[in-house]
């Protein structure tokens, strides 16, 4: 048994997300402040679901910083690995609530200032799972950082993972990207993106069909292929065995997250030595719970939703 099950390694940021559903930014004229970052959800998630977690991130050494780190520690996740950066402010995203893909705008700051000294071999030993996600990997330090600990991890018997959630207006150079990613991946990565985060990574339109083999060409042994109410396709071990998911439907209240909540029910399934296809079932249950609440999920989500039957 490892102390953490999961090491979530990567951006905690403000979200000032829009206040009634709106299409873009443009047309959102209120926001509230939520404690945000893919990363930093994920290890909330899953502490929500009882986990015993721990956050490696960087904030500014102000009000914002401190505001995400009070937030954080109400889910339970350790904060001992999150840095105050003294030069850098706390970073924020500015996003549209939206029932589909959220229009967002980032300002880039203390968030990928991840050095690795802030990931020891001792922490990665400690830990079932190591996550990120491409928002961390696009720039450096925190992105040479990242990908040197996945090879540690690797080799330390730590789960990679990496939620490929690239956008181009956040890693402009999508050579770089595919290079970026190839490297983490080679790590017999646990990998989970959505057909929008396919075409973004591609720049075009791709079959799922290719997204799987080139992933698996990479190196990731498992490749969740999300495809909203279509459900999910799930191929893993190298490519060998495939299963595909459908989910429920669903009155959309909130999608905001929902991608996190799906891929910490999955990996919460993973680390108490579920099949993918019980991974799979446990994901779209947490990301339908996510769906259908505003904001952020409960302080506390009972494990059994995770399991329950549709």
């Amino acid at each position: 048994m490892k102390k953490y099950a999961l090491l979530s390694v990567g951006e905690l940021l403000v979200d000032f997300i829009g206040t009634e559903l709106s299409d873009s930014i443009l047309q959102a004229s209120q926001f509230e402040k939520y404690q945000g970052g893919s990363p930093a959800n994920m290890a909330a998630n899953m502490a929500r679901l009882g986990k015993n977690v721990a956050l490696v991130s960087a904030v500014g050494k102000d009000s914002l910083g401190t505001f995400l780190k009070e937030e954080v520690a109400k889910t339970g996740i350790d904060i001992t690995f999150v840095v105050d950066n003294e030069e850098q402010p706390t970073s924020i995203v500015v996003v549209s609530r939206t029932k589909g893909t959220p229009d967002f705008i980032a300002y880039r700051t203390a968030d990928r200032m991840i050095y690795p000294e802030h990931v020891p071999d001792s922490l990665l030993a400690a830990s079932a799972i190591f996550h990120t996600t491409c928002f961390a990997l696009s720039q450096d330090p925190a992105q040479s950082t990242l990908v040197d600990a996945a090879k540690r991890a690797n080799s330390l018997g730590c789960r990679v993972s990496l939620d490929a959630n690239y956008a181009p207006q956040i890693w402009p150079n999508r050579q770089q990207a595919w290079e970026t990613i190839s490297a983490y991946c080679s790590h017999n990565a646990l990998v989970k993106l959505s057909e929008d985060d396919a075409e973004r990574i591609y720049g075009r339109e791709v079959t799922e069909e290719e997204v799987i083999r080139d992933f698996h060409a990479m190196g990731a042994d498992l490749i969740c292929f999300t495809k909203g109410g279509k459900g999910s396709t799930i191929s893993y071990e190298k490519g060998t065995q495939q299963i595909v998911v459908g989910v429920q439907a669903l009155e959309v209240v909130d999608a905001t997250g929902a991608g996190d909540a799906y891929w910490a029910g999955f990996l919460t399934a993973w680390t108490e030595g579920a099949d993918p296809a019980v991974c799979a079932s446990a994901g779209a249950n947490l990301a339908a719970l996510k769906l259908v609440t505003k904001g952020p999920l409960p302080a506390q989500v009972d494990k059994n939703v995770l399991y329950q039957q549709k």
